[in-house]
Protein backbone atom coordinates (compact mmCIF):
# COMPACT_ATOMS: atom_id res chain seq x y z
CA UNK A 1 0.00 0.00 0.00
CA UNK A 2 1.27 3.45 -0.89
CA UNK A 3 2.13 5.76 2.00
CA UNK A 4 -0.41 8.47 2.73
CA UNK A 5 1.38 11.69 3.68
CA UNK A 6 -0.50 14.00 6.02
CA UNK A 7 0.44 17.63 6.61
CA UNK A 8 -1.16 20.81 7.87
CA UNK A 9 -2.78 22.96 5.21
CA UNK A 10 -1.41 26.48 4.80
CA UNK A 11 -3.87 29.37 4.45
CA UNK A 12 -2.84 29.87 0.82
CA UNK A 13 -4.06 26.31 0.17
CA UNK A 14 -7.66 27.28 0.94
CA UNK A 15 -8.68 26.65 -2.72
CA UNK A 16 -7.42 23.05 -2.43
CA UNK A 17 -9.49 22.36 0.67
CA UNK A 18 -12.54 24.11 -0.78
CA UNK A 19 -12.18 22.12 -3.99
CA UNK A 20 -12.23 18.82 -2.10
CA UNK A 21 -15.26 19.85 -0.03
CA UNK A 22 -17.17 21.17 -3.04
CA UNK A 23 -16.33 18.03 -5.00
CA UNK A 24 -17.66 15.88 -2.15
CA UNK A 25 -20.85 17.95 -2.05
CA UNK A 26 -21.36 17.58 -5.80
CA UNK A 27 -20.85 13.83 -5.59
CA UNK A 28 -23.32 13.58 -2.69
CA UNK A 29 -25.87 15.60 -4.69
CA UNK A 30 -25.47 13.20 -7.62
CA UNK A 31 -26.52 10.43 -5.21
CA UNK A 32 -29.60 12.39 -4.17
CA UNK A 33 -28.22 13.52 -0.81
CA UNK A 34 -28.80 16.97 0.64
CA UNK A 35 -25.52 16.75 2.59
CA UNK A 36 -22.98 19.54 2.07
CA UNK A 37 -25.13 21.43 -0.42
CA UNK A 38 -23.72 24.81 0.54
CA UNK A 39 -20.37 26.48 -0.03
CA UNK A 40 -17.70 25.74 2.57
CA UNK A 41 -17.42 28.39 5.27
CA UNK A 42 -14.18 30.14 4.33
CA UNK A 43 -13.73 31.90 7.66
CA UNK A 44 -14.03 28.61 9.57
CA UNK A 45 -11.56 26.90 7.22
CA UNK A 46 -9.05 29.74 7.50
CA UNK A 47 -9.33 29.73 11.29
CA UNK A 48 -8.62 25.99 11.44
CA UNK A 49 -5.72 26.41 9.01
CA UNK A 50 -4.30 29.22 11.13
CA UNK A 51 -4.38 26.92 14.18
CA UNK A 52 -2.72 24.08 12.24
CA UNK A 53 -5.82 21.86 12.57
CA UNK A 54 -6.80 21.48 8.90
CA UNK A 55 -4.84 18.77 7.12
CA UNK A 56 -4.21 17.65 3.56
CA UNK A 57 -3.57 14.04 2.54
CA UNK A 58 -1.25 13.20 -0.35
CA UNK A 59 -0.59 9.88 -2.03
CA UNK A 60 2.22 9.63 -4.57
CA UNK A 61 2.40 13.42 -4.54
CA UNK A 62 -1.28 13.82 -5.46
CA UNK A 63 -3.81 15.55 -3.21
CA UNK A 64 -6.34 12.91 -2.18
CA UNK A 65 -8.13 14.24 0.91
CA UNK A 66 -8.64 16.71 3.70
CA UNK A 67 -9.90 16.71 7.26
CA UNK A 68 -9.81 18.93 10.30
CA UNK A 69 -8.82 17.47 13.68
CA UNK A 70 -9.18 19.59 16.79
CA UNK A 71 -10.39 19.76 20.37
CA UNK A 72 -13.60 21.60 19.41
CA UNK A 73 -16.51 19.61 20.85
CA UNK A 74 -19.67 21.13 19.42
CA UNK A 75 -21.63 22.15 22.55
CA UNK A 76 -24.95 21.52 20.79
CA UNK A 77 -23.96 17.86 20.41
CA UNK A 78 -21.46 16.85 23.09
CA UNK A 79 -22.62 17.21 26.70
CA UNK A 80 -20.54 17.75 29.81
CA UNK A 81 -21.15 14.14 30.85
CA UNK A 82 -19.55 13.03 27.56
CA UNK A 83 -16.25 14.37 28.94
CA UNK A 84 -15.55 16.37 25.76
CA UNK A 85 -11.97 17.12 26.78
CA UNK A 86 -11.08 13.42 26.56
CA UNK A 87 -11.38 13.38 22.75
CA UNK A 88 -10.20 14.90 19.52
CA UNK A 89 -12.86 15.73 16.93
CA UNK A 90 -12.89 15.21 13.17
CA UNK A 91 -14.65 17.76 10.97
CA UNK A 92 -14.99 18.29 7.22
CA UNK A 93 -13.40 15.06 6.01
CA UNK A 94 -13.46 14.61 2.23
CA UNK A 95 -11.70 12.34 -0.24
CA UNK A 96 -11.02 13.31 -3.85
CA UNK A 97 -13.43 11.40 -6.07
CA UNK A 98 -10.60 10.17 -8.31
CA UNK A 99 -9.04 8.55 -5.22
CA UNK A 100 -12.23 6.82 -4.07
CA UNK A 101 -11.98 3.13 -3.28
CA UNK A 102 -8.38 3.31 -2.04
CA UNK A 103 -9.19 3.42 1.71
CA UNK A 104 -8.04 7.05 1.91
CA UNK A 105 -10.80 7.96 4.38
CA UNK A 106 -10.02 4.94 6.56
CA UNK A 107 -6.33 5.81 6.59
CA UNK A 108 -7.04 9.46 7.43
CA UNK A 109 -9.25 8.31 10.33
CA UNK A 110 -6.49 5.98 11.53
CA UNK A 111 -4.03 8.89 11.37
CA UNK A 112 -6.44 11.10 13.34
CA UNK A 113 -6.95 8.34 15.91
CA UNK A 114 -3.20 7.99 16.36
CA UNK A 115 -3.00 11.78 16.71
CA UNK A 116 -5.62 11.62 19.47
CA UNK A 117 -3.65 8.89 21.23
CA UNK A 118 -0.44 10.94 20.98
CA UNK A 119 -2.30 13.89 22.54
CA UNK A 120 -3.33 11.69 25.48
CA UNK A 121 -6.96 11.52 24.42
CA UNK A 122 -9.09 8.43 24.95
CA UNK A 123 -11.20 8.68 21.80
CA UNK A 124 -11.76 10.22 18.41
CA UNK A 125 -15.22 11.69 17.75
CA UNK A 126 -17.24 13.14 14.92
CA UNK A 127 -20.74 14.17 14.04
CA UNK A 128 -22.29 12.99 10.80
CA UNK A 129 -25.27 13.96 8.68
CA UNK A 130 -28.37 12.45 10.30
CA UNK A 131 -30.00 11.38 7.01
CA UNK A 132 -27.02 9.55 5.48
CA UNK A 133 -27.28 5.90 6.59
CA UNK A 134 -24.51 4.90 4.17
CA UNK A 135 -22.13 7.24 5.98
CA UNK A 136 -23.26 5.82 9.32
CA UNK A 137 -22.50 2.29 8.08
CA UNK A 138 -19.10 3.49 6.89
CA UNK A 139 -18.16 4.87 10.32
CA UNK A 140 -19.46 1.74 12.07
CA UNK A 141 -17.28 -0.31 9.70
CA UNK A 142 -14.30 1.84 10.71
CA UNK A 143 -14.67 0.82 14.35
CA UNK A 144 -16.76 3.78 15.51
CA UNK A 145 -19.83 3.36 17.69
CA UNK A 146 -22.95 5.47 17.48
CA UNK A 147 -23.20 7.41 20.73
CA UNK A 148 -26.59 8.99 19.97
CA UNK A 149 -28.39 11.13 17.44
CA UNK A 150 -29.15 14.70 18.41
CA UNK A 151 -32.13 16.03 16.50
CA UNK A 152 -32.01 19.82 16.27
CA UNK A 153 -34.30 21.50 13.74
CA UNK A 154 -31.59 23.95 12.66
CA UNK A 155 -28.88 21.27 12.17
CA UNK A 156 -28.72 18.42 9.65
CA UNK A 157 -25.69 16.91 11.32
CA UNK A 158 -26.15 15.21 14.66
CA UNK A 159 -25.35 11.50 14.42
CA UNK A 160 -22.55 11.30 16.98
CA UNK A 161 -19.84 8.68 16.61
CA UNK A 162 -16.71 7.85 18.59
CA UNK A 163 -13.83 5.39 18.38
CA UNK A 164 -11.49 4.44 21.19
CA UNK A 165 -7.88 5.36 20.47
CA UNK A 166 -6.84 1.80 21.25
CA UNK A 167 -8.29 0.98 17.80
CA UNK A 168 -5.67 3.11 16.03
CA UNK A 169 -4.28 0.95 13.26
CA UNK A 170 -2.04 3.33 11.41
CA UNK A 171 1.43 2.11 10.71
CA UNK A 172 3.78 2.50 7.78
CA UNK A 173 0.91 3.27 5.37
CA UNK A 174 0.35 6.70 6.96
CA UNK A 175 3.13 9.23 7.41
CA UNK A 176 3.57 12.72 8.71
CA UNK A 177 4.55 15.09 5.95
CA UNK A 178 6.44 18.32 6.20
Amino acid sequence: MTVLEMRAAAPDELPLVEGLLIGAGEWLASLGSDQWQFPPRRARLLESMGRGECFLAFQDGQLVGTLTVDEQADPEFWRADDDPETALYVHRMAVARDAAGQAIGARMLDWATARAAAAGKARLRLDAWKTNPGLHRYYLGQGFTLVRTVDLLHRQSGALFEREVSLATCGPAVGQGR
